[in-house]
């Protein structure tokens, strides 16, 4: 039987399409499912601002990300300067107490607090109490979250 150069294309091409297939497959990350995080076992990394436990950075069943961290600030310190990002975000004060930027105005928050970032809407926390603040941070992405 002689093989034809329509033959080795063929070849060619299924050899790069399962190349393809076999690429894409390791760069999506799988989606999360039933999942639970223990507080004693997180890994706790140190930041310049106090420290980070990150938990969680992928994608679900309806969300095409959902990433989920702690973040412990030291007192008189800001996580970060006011900013906006299209992804809507929910943060949960664990203790301490910390001044939000939420619709334009700064709010004084404690334990048990829940702060809603909307998309794109200007945001800020800083820490302004006398030990550290410690807040859960989820956010996520779907189809309907903006480009930019």
């Amino acid at each position: 039987m002689r093989i034809t150069p329509r033959d080795g294309i063929v070849a060619g091409l299924a050899v790069l399409a399962t190349f393809a297939v076999a690429a894409a497959a390791q760069t999506t990350p799988a989606k999360l499912g039933p999942a639970v995080f223990d507080w004693a076992k997180m890994d706790v990394k140190a930041t310049d601002v106090g420290a980070i436990r990150n938990l969680v950075r992928q994608p679900t069943a309806t969300l095409d990300e959902l990433e989920m961290h702690v973040t412990t600030l030291n007192p008189g310190l800001a996580s970060h300067p006011p900013h906006t990002h299209p992804n809507e975000e929910l943060v949960i004060v664990r203790e301490g107490t910390v001044e939000v930027l939420s619709g334009g105005v700064w709010k004084r928050l404690g334990p048990g607090s829940v702060i809603f970032n909307a998309s794109n809407s200007p945001h800020a926390l800083r820490n302004v109490g006398a030990t550290p603040a410690t807040y859960h941070v989820i956010n996520w992405k779907t189809p309907a979250t903006p480009a930019n």
